[in-house]
């Protein structure tokens, strides 16, 4: 199974996909509400300063992730910021489309593998100034995330 990315990839700006193995098989919503339970300790800083410089670029908030998951979503429903474009067992994706980027993360689950993929298409000039340190934090973020899932399914 192919992971639904934002543009074709040879036109994307930002590509990261990274996998772990799972003790145990869950869906990709499954995974996903695991992965936002507890958002990482700094996230809701780190949302607030990025909401605070790019509202002055005419850039959405986004307000960051609430942890919450109060029932199935639908296509087209919100995830925290991200509108739920594909939902089935094995493949959740989310996108976020702004003046500045539009962002598609994939998460996928196959058996007890997970993979997160995640692709951007920048519009404009603030939109690559944007991805100079959120490029290297999604990174970051996304692989610390996965190392705690596994942690936590394991029951350590």
């Amino acid at each position: 199974m192919q992971a639904d990315l934002v543009a074709p990839r040879e036109e994307l700006d930002f590509y990261d996909t990274r996998g772990i193995d799972l003790p145990q098989p869950m869906t990709a919503l499954e995974a996903w509400s695991l992965a936002m339970r507890h958002p990482l300790p700094g996230m809701a800083l780190a949302f607030r300063i990025r909401d605070a410089i790019s509202a002055r670029f005419g850039v959405k908030r986004i307000g960051g992730f609430s942890g919450r998951l109060d029932q199935a979503p639908q296509l087209g429903d919100r995830l925290d910021f991200f509108v739920v474009e594909r939902i089935e067992p094995e493949i959740l994706t989310l996108s976020e489309r702004d003046r500045h980027l539009d962002v598609v993360t994939c998460i996928m689950t196959h058996g007890q593998r997970l993979t997160i993929t995640s692709s951007v298409k920048v519009h404009n000039g603030f939109g690559r100034l944007y991805m100079i340190p959120v490029a290297p934090m999604h990174r970051l973020i996304v692989s610390t995330m996965m190392r705690r899932m596994g942690r936590d399914l394991q029951g350590g």
